[in-house]
């Protein structure tokens, strides 16, 4: 009896026996090496099928796309065959409230993003030069910044699915929703060390973001509000009010600017992350995100009382 016992207790170190899969930790594992094999595989065929020499915007999208192809097959197939759910179990069940949660995200991140551009006018931080058809022609102004709506789309997606989806989710499985957030958080901040200009206060502001990111799937449990969140940040930072988006700059933006204000609370070459300026127009999303999600949220915590035993 006591030989048969050690193989048992060895093998659910790895498989849950009351789940009947693999633990959450070797399920994530797993799935970042099926995920770097697709993407290399993707990045290969689209190479050879795509490559023509590549400007710097061509080329942002043609690596996003890979990590698109990338995260969203490897997502599929690991939540199928490694968590035995269905893909839309991560928060991703089509309806009108979606449509909604798409909308209401991407309107507030350009509301913040906006309010935070107007705060260092007001402050003097900033220096207003001018709209990109002063100095471009208006029809590559209105290309660029399409095609950049294009790949923030692609990014907002995919590093939602990722991040907030199955890793935060996973991680919440295993541990519990606190401790999934907190980590999921910081692997975003850590996912962005490689990107220009990233110092100690930008990787803060990631985590931050990280943390505001998530707290738009906490209130609705579905992932919709923070991919519009994720697009609409990115999209209104760079292409239209001019900042550098976590480090990286956008040759054609909608309005020119230059930023001189203190590094620490502007946050620099890298973008408003990397500032103070960050933390109140994070706490000001995640009022706008508490009382947009008041009802529903009131609703999951009744659903989930009712699902209780006893």
């Amino acid at each position: 009896m006591e030989t048969t016992s050690i193989p048992i207790k060895l093998t659910q170190i790895f498989y849950s026996p009351t789940e009947r899969r693999l633990r959450a930790g070797w399920r994530l594992l797993v799935h970042f090496f099926i995920m770097l094999v697709i993407m290399i595989i993707a990045g290969l065929c689209l190479g050879l099928i795509l490559f023509r020499g590549f400007t710097q915007n061509w080329y942002l999208l043609f690596s996003e796309l890979i990590a698109f192809i990338g995260v969203t097959a490897s997502v599929y197939l690991a939540r199928r065959v490694l968590d035995h759910r269905p893909f839309s179990s991560l928060g991703l069940t089509f309806s009108r409230e979606a449509f909604f949660d798409l909308l209401f995200g991407i309107s507030l991140a350009g509301l913040l993003m906006g309010t935070v551009y107007t705060a260092e006018w007001g402050f003097g931080w900033l220096t207003f030069q001018g709209f990109s058809w002063e100095f471009s022609p208006l029809s590559s102004v209105i290309s660029s910044i399409f095609m950049m709506l294009i790949l923030f789309i692609l990014v907002g997606w995919t590093e939602e699915l990722l991040f907030r989806g199955y890793q935060m989710q996973n991680l919440a499985d295993g541990l519990n929703l606190t401790w999934g957030v907190g980590i999921s958080s910081v692997m975003f901040a850590a996912f962005h060390l490689a990107n220009p200009n990233i110092s100690w206060n930008a990787v803060v502001g990631l985590v931050a973001a990280g943390f505001f990111l998530a707290f738009g799937y906490v209130r609705t449990r579905q992932l919709w509000l923070s991919i519009g969140l994720h697009i609409g940040w990115n999209f209104f930072e760079g292409s239209i009010f001019g900042y550098p988006v976590s480090g990286l700059n956008d040759p054609i933006l909608l309005i020119r600017q230059t930023v001189q204000g203190p590094k620490l609370l502007t946050g620099g070459a890298f973008g408003p992350e990397a500032g103070i300026i960050i933390l109140p127009a994070l706490s000001l999303g995640a009022l706008a995100i508490y009382l947009y999600t008041q009802r529903r949220y009131s609703k999951i915590l009744s659903q989930n009382l009712k699902a209780k035993p006893g």
